[in-house]
């Protein structure tokens, strides 16, 4: 018997295709003879409520349609809950999805990723926290401070153009500002020390922004984070370094540093913090990791596909 299961949607993400991967996520779950209900956020806030809703009801799977930023955004609601989730990716990024080998870009994926709320087996992975003087905020990728992070602030500033263009003149806008970050860190209590640099990454998952692998050895459920640091660098070096950076190729580079660490202590002048697409800190800020908080149902050995065309039979 497959036990109740709550889809929440959220329909705007990945430029609006959470919509129409809600629409084949539902149908594949009914096929499937799933008791449904579905939920549809209007906004953050609102998103986070039904979440709250919906794992009071204690179903047998939520399932989250949205990109990494939606999942996070309820993060408050179901960790600790003990309902599991599904996630059917419909995001920008997709980051964690690539990280749990969970379906995004064939044509079925938004189904097959679905029907892992009935067929899929549970894995337990860690869960970032940000301890700031603006509060706590969960994530569950990647940290980004120094460049990347003033890259993110600046888009989102800009009111022109749209789209991805926004994103690219923020880019160029910060290279033309880029100076070292005058970093000071420390792992798990050791010495506060100065490390000027170009940006750190702290990762639970090795990329973030659909597919940098920042830090290509981070397993999002080993019970650490992964800590990747570039050192400072000049305009000309730092965009020699982003096409090694799409290989993860960068960590063999003499300007970056890696470590893994459960704590991780960063200040700097007017730091901001991003993870999961989201602005989540400023100013000295604690990373930390809560090892195995989040329960998500992911392929099993056999896959998602064997499972889809089981359901299928059945169904016919």
């Amino acid at each position: 018997m497959i036990g109740h299961i709550v889809v929440l949607v959220n329909p705007s993400s990945g430029r609006g295709r959470g919509a129409e991967a809600a629409q084949r996520a539902v149908a594949r779950l009914e096929q499937l003879g799933a008791e449904l209900r579905v939920l549809s956020g209007a906004s953050v806030d609102d998103t986070r409520r039904l979440a709250r809703e919906a794992v009071a009801t204690r179903p047998s799977a939520l399932v989250v349609v949205g990109g990494d930023g939606t999942l996070s955004s309820v993060l408050d609601a179901v960790v600790g809950s003990g309902v599991p989730i599904a996630l059917v990716p419909a995001g920008t990024g997709n980051d964690l999805a690539r990280a749990l080998g969970l379906p995004f870009d064939a044509a079925d994926a938004a189904a097959d990723a679905a029907e892992l709320a009935v067929h899929g087996t549970p894995r337990a992975i860690d869960v970032g926290e940000v301890e700031s003087a603006t509060g706590t905020k969960r994530f569950l990728t990647v940290a980004a401070l120094g460049f990347d992070a003033h890259v993110s602030e600046r888009t989102n500033r800009l009111r022109w153009p749209s789209g991805r263009a926004r994103y690219y003149l923020a880019l160029v806008i910060e290279l033309a500002r880029l100076r070292p970050v005058p970093f000071e860190y420390r792992l798990d209590g050791q010495s506060l020390r100065a490390a000027p640099g170009t940006l750190i990454a702290v990762g639970s998952t090795r990329s973030y922004g659909g597919g940098k692998p920042v830090c290509p050895a981070a397993v999002p459920d080993d019970g650490l984070l992964d800590v990747t640091h570039v050192g400072p660098l000049g305009r000309a070096k730092l965009a020699r370094l982003f096409p090694l950076l799409l290989r993860g190729a960068h960590v063999e580079r003499p300007e970056v540093t890696t470590a893994q660490a459960s704590v991780v202590e960063v200040d700097a002048p007017g730091l901001v913090v991003y993870a999961d697409g989201e602005r989540v800190g400023s100013g000295r800020v604690r990373i930390r990791v809560v090892p195995g908080a989040l329960t998500v149902l992911v392929p099993s050995a056999s896959g998602v596909v064997v499972a889809a065309e089981a359901g299928r039979e059945a169904s016919a």
